[in-house]
């Protein structure tokens, strides 16, 4: 078998549009009705929402959990109007920032480990898990995944869904697109001052 991937130059927000319609194009040609989307501040999730008019597509958005940032950054009105439309908006636990709360690093490892591949690759796989543990998606559904870098899409994903307490189960089938450099820095990396030398 063989299948396109397509590998954005740098990542960020302007390759939200190419994202968006490769991850539609992918739901329809595997007959796959549900997108994860990680939207923080709502313009994604709109844009998308948007484009999956007259689809049978819908969305589960993931947007940052409550008490993350200074402030819930995805407006209220907008979840309403999103729902009207047939979308769940999710607002779980983020499972990779949980390191506080069990006193324990492997979130933080996993998170790491998945940002080898890219920032998107860590929030597809983070909120196809909060999607499943808070009910908007069974366990063993195949759904497309999408997240970004900073702000838009340029991560999408085909996977089989599953819950974080069942994490074996969750099987990551098809890239669909993602930036082709990524970088992350180790939680004690040297300054980047003197990265080139």
């Amino acid at each position: 078998m063989e299948e396109k991937i397509v590998y954005f130059a740098e990542h960020g927000n302007m390759n939200t549009e190419d994202t968006l319609r490769l991850a539609i194009e992918r739901a329809k040609a595997r007959g796959i009705n549900k997108i994860v989307l990680a939207s923080t501040r709502g313009d994604t999730a709109k844009l998308l929402a948007e484009k999956l008019t007259s689809t049978g597509i819908k969305m589960v958005i993931v947007p940052h959990q409550y008490g993350f940032g200074p402030g819930q950054r995805f407006p209220q009105e907008l979840v309403k109007s999103l729902e009207k439309d047939g979308h769940i908006v999710h607002f779980g636990t983020m499972l990779f920032h949980t390191e506080n709360l069990y006193g324990t690093t492997v979130p933080r490892i996993m998170a790491v480990l998945l940002r080898t591949f890219c920032q998107g690759m860590k929030v597809c796989v983070e909120t196809v898990l909060m999607a499943v543990d808070g009910g908007c998606v069974v366990s063993g559904e195949m759904v497309i995944a999408v997240s970004g870098t900073g702000r838009g899409a340029d991560t999408a994903i085909v996977v089989q869904a599953a819950a974080s307490s069942d994490l074996s189960n969750l099987h990551i089938t098809e890239i669909i697109c993602k930036p082709l450099q990524t970088k992350q820095r180790a939680p004690h990396a040297v300054p980047e001052e003197y990265e080139s030398r």
